[in-house]
């Protein structure tokens, strides 16, 4: 005998299965650091974070720096991520507790939040701005921004590509 699933019954599931990801949204960063030739690399620090219509950071979303040096000498380079440190990074003890991780080599990566993860949790509905900033050492420093509005109506999907510091910069966001 066949069944039609109505919406109490599908409500009833994803609340009974939490961890299942068939009916949860989720924001999907692909950024890509690009190989640069040059006689001394160094990986970027690279911040990302959520900026309302006014240009006031709301929430940190990931920190990639030097977390092994010694005398956490890796934080010192910090405010080398310029807005990312006036904007958040200097008012913090601990920077961006919970989201701060190591450098990454060239290529590409993936940053993945689910709708319901506390960086994106009681988030007031409006235009917001997913900004994403890199700066290496004996290298330059580059911020691309990407719209979107929450809360989601239907998936978003944005791309830019940077010039030098930052490649490819894809965002995708569903309800």
């Amino acid at each position: 005998m066949k069944r039609n699933l109505n919406t109490a019954t599908l409500l009833a599931l994803a609340c009974a299965f939490p961890g299942s990801t068939a009916l949860a949204g989720e924001l999907t960063l692909d950024l890509t650091l690009p190989r640069i030739d040059t006689a001394e690399y160094h990986r970027p620090y690279v911040a990302v974070w959520l900026e309302s219509d006014d240009r006031k950071i709301v929430r940190d979303l990931a920190l990639w720096y030097d977390t092994q040096m010694a005398d956490n000498e890796g934080r010192t380079w910090l405010k080398d991520l310029r807005q990312w440190w006036r904007l958040s990074g200097r008012y913090q003890d601990t920077p961006a507790n919970g989201v701060s991780s190591a450098t990454r080599p060239v290529g590409k990566h993936n940053i993945t939040i689910a709708a319901d993860a506390p960086a994106l949790q009681n988030l007031p509905a409006g235009h917001y701005e997913v900004v994403v900033e890199a700066a290496r050492e004996k290298g330059g420093r580059e911020l691309i921004r990407l719209p979107l509005p929450w809360p989601l109506e239907k998936t978003v999907a944005e791309q830019q590509n940077g010039e030098h510091e930052l490649g490819e910069i894809s965002l995708k966001a569903s309800p």
